[in-house]
C-alpha cells in the first residue's frame, strides 16, 4: 500500500492541476486508485505463479522431511506459500548439546537463483529474525495494522535460496543458556549451527553465500562474515558480499547523540518542539562539541583518521544525553512517536507480533508465534514462550558483548574479502541516524583509502517503476543507500529499495 500511495502521489503532481472541481478530483482519484489498486492486484497473482513446489524428498537426507513445512497448511494464510522447512538444530555435533538454533528455510521462487543462499538475522541483540520473515522479506507480509497476511511482492525468495536464524542462543524460540562473550564466540556458534543445517540439507553446499541483517546485525554480520573467510575450512559455502539495514557501526555518542539535534532540525514540522525546547537542544549541541563535530568530520573527503570523540565518554558526557531528551518531548506532544519511523501518529496501529512502534504493545493475545498451532505448524518447541526482542535478559554473558564495533578493523577486512558490500540507512529512523553512520565511514579506512571520497549526489539512486528515490554511494567495493520517508526495517518500510539493492549485493544488477 506504501507504494501505491507513492505512486498515486506521483500522478497527483502531474494531474491535479487541470481539474476545475472538487467532484472531478474526486472521480479522477477514483480512476487512479482503482488502475493502481488492480497493477498491484497483477503483481502478486504474478507473484503466487512463481512459487515452485517441490516433493518434501527434494533432500537426499531423509532426516530433513522431519522439518518440512506444507505451504497450504501454516495457520491464518490463506494462500500457498511452497513447500519450506524449519526446527530446532544443535551448534553442535556433540551428544549432549542443549544450544540449538531455530531457522527457517525457504527454497528461491521460480524467479530466484539456485546458486545463491541468503542468511538472514535482525538485531537487538536477542531480538527474532521471524519479525524479518513476516513483516520485512519473507514469502508472507503481515504488516502493522494488516487485518490478515498477503503475499509479499518483494520476497526475496525471488532471489535466492533464503534462511531464515533465531540466533544467537537466548533468541526467539531458540534453546539453551547463553555463554558467549563476544562477536567471535557468536559466529563460532552460527558456523557451528551451519554444520548441522548443511549435514541434514546437503544439496545447499557449494553455494554462494550472502548474509545480511539489520541494526545490531552491524555487529552479527561482519564478525560472521570475517570468522568464515578466516577459517575457509569450517564450511562448504563461499561467502561473496554483506548487506546491512540501519547497522550500529560505531560508538552511540557518534551514532546516535552527535547527529540527533540536527535530524531534528531537518524534521521540525514532524517534532513540532516549540522554539524554547530547540533553543535548548541547540545549547547541548553547541556545548558538547556536537554541532562542530558534524561541521569537522562530515566531509567529502574526510580530514585524517582517527577522529576523536565528541567528549569523553562512548556514549555521553554528563549533561549531553540529548537524544533521551529528544525522545521524551517527542513522546510528550505526539504519544505514538516511533523512533523506528518518527512519522508514525495516532492511532498505533495493531501488530500480529504486539512491537508497533517505540515499545511493545500485545493488543491480541497469544501473538501469532505463540499460537500453538502455529508452533506445531513449523516445529517450534511448545514450552517456549516466543517473544519478538528480549526473551531472555541478555544472550551476551554479563557485562554484555565485549567486541568493538565492526568499523573498528573488522568491517574493512570483510569489505576488502567480498565481491560486494551494502549498507542501506532510512532518513526517517531515528535509531541508528544516517548522518551517524556516514560519519563512522568516513572515519573507516578500506582499499587503501579513508571514507569516501566524494560527497553524495542528490537523486542518485533510482527506483525501478518508482524513480529518483535517494542517494546511493558506491567506492571501492563498499556501497551506502540512503532513502528518504524510510524507517529503521528497510525491507519493510521500502520494500522496492531494499530488494533493488540486493539485486545489485547479487550481481544481478551491474550498477547499484
Amino acid at each position: 500500500m506504501r507504494c501505491l500511495l507513492f505512486f498515486l502521489l506521483l500522478g497527483l503532481s502531474a494531474g491535479v492541476r487541470g481539474f476545475t472541481d472538487k467532484l472531478s478530483r474526486q472521480h479522477w482519484l477514483r480512476r487512479r486508485q482503482d488502475q493502481l489498486f488492480k497493477a498491484h492486484s497483477a503483481t502478486v497473482r504474478h507473484h503466487n505463479r512463481n512459487i515452485t513446489h517441490r516433493d518434501a524428498s527434494r533432500f537426499s537426507n531423509p532426516t530433513a522431511a522431519e522439518f518440512h513445512v506444507n505451504g497450504n497448511s501454516i495457520p491464518l494464510v490463506d494462500f500457498d506459500v511452497g513447500d519450506s522447512w524449519s526446527g530446532l538444530l544443535p551448534i553442535s555435533s556433540h551428544p549432549n548439546e542443549t544450544r540449538k538454533l531455530f531457522f527457517w528455510y525457504f527454497p528461491p521462487s521460480a524467479k530466484g537463483n539456485e546458486n545463491d543462499l541468503i542468511f538472514w538475522t535482525n538485531g537487538g541483540p536477542g531480538c527474532s529474525s521471524l519479525e524479518g520473515f513476516l513483516q520485512e522479506n519473507g514469502p508472507i507480509s503481515w504488516q502493522f495494522g494488516q487485518a490478515k497476511p498477503t503475499p509479499n511482492p518483494y520476497s526475496w525468495t525471488d532471489l535466492g535460496h533464503m534462511l531464515w536464524v533465531e540466533q544467537p542462543v537466548g533468541t526467539g524460540f531458540s534453546q539453551g543458556v547463553p555463554n558467549i562473550h563476544n562477536e567471535t564466540e557468536l559466529a563460532a556458534q552460527f558456523v557451528g549451527f551451519m554444520h548441522q543445517f548443511l549435514n541434514i540439507f546437503t544439496e545447499l553446499s557449494g553455494k554462494n553465500f550472502y548474509l545480511t541483517g539489520e541494526s545490531y546485525a552491524g555487529y552479527y554480520v561482519p564478525y560472521i562474515a570475517d570468522y568464515i573467510y578466516s577459517n575457509p575450512h569450517l564450511l562448504n559455502l563461499k561467502v561473496l558480499g554483506i548487506w546491512l539495514a540501519s547497522p550500529i557501526l560505531g560508538r552511540d555518542v557518534v551514532s546516535t547523540q552527535a547527529p540527533a539535534v540536527n535530524f531534528v532540525h531537518k524534521n521540525e514540522n514532524v517534532f513540532a518542539f516549540n522554539q524554547s525546547f530547540l533553543a535548548h537542544i541547540d545549547q547541548v549541541a553547541d556545548a558538547c562539541n556536537y554541532t562542530s563535530y558534524l561541521s569537522k568530520f562530515l566531509t567529502y573527503p574526510p580530514p585524517p583518521a582517527p577522529f576523536p570523540l565528541p567528549g569523553t565518554s562512548i556514549e555521553a558526557d554528563p549533561g549531553c544525553e540529548v537524544y533521551t531528551q529528544i525522545i521524551e518531548a517527542a513522546l510528550l506532544l505526539n504519544p505514538a512517536f516511533d523512533i523506528y519511523r518518527i512519522f508514525d501518529m495516532r492511532p498505533v496501529l495493531w501488530d500480529v507480533l504486539g512491537f508497533p512502534g517505540t515499545f511493545s504493545q500485545i493488543q491480541v493475545n497469544p501473538v501469532y508465534f505463540n499460537r500453538p498451532d502455529v508452533k506445531a505448524a513449523i516445529h517450534a518447541p511448545e514450552d517456549v514462550q516466543w517473544t519478538e526482542c528480549g526473551a531472555v535478559p541478555s544472550v551476551f554473558v554479563p557485562p554484555g558483548d565485549t567486541s568493538p564495533p565492526a568499523a573498528d578493523q573488522v568491517l574493512p577486512r570483510v569489505i576488502a574479502r567480498s565481491a560486494r558490500t551494502v549498507i542501506t540507512t532510512g532518513l526517517a529512523d531515528f535509531v541508528i541516524l544516517s548522518e551517524g553512520t556516514r560519519i563512522v565511514i568516513q572515519n573507516m579506512t578500506w582499499g587503501n583509502q579513508q571514507g569516501f571520497q566524494n560527497a553524495p549526489v542528490p537523486d542518485s539512486f533510482v527506483v525501478d517503476g518508482i524513480g529518483a528515490f535517494g542517494t546511493v554511494q558506491s567506492e571501492r567495493g563498499l556501497t551506502l543507500y540512503e532513502l528518504p520517508i524510510t524507517g529503521h526495517m528497510i525491507p519493510q518500510f521500502n520494500p522496492p529499495a531494499a530488494f533493488q539493492s540486493m539485486q545489485y549485493l547479487l550481481s544481478v544488477r551491474n550498477t547499484p
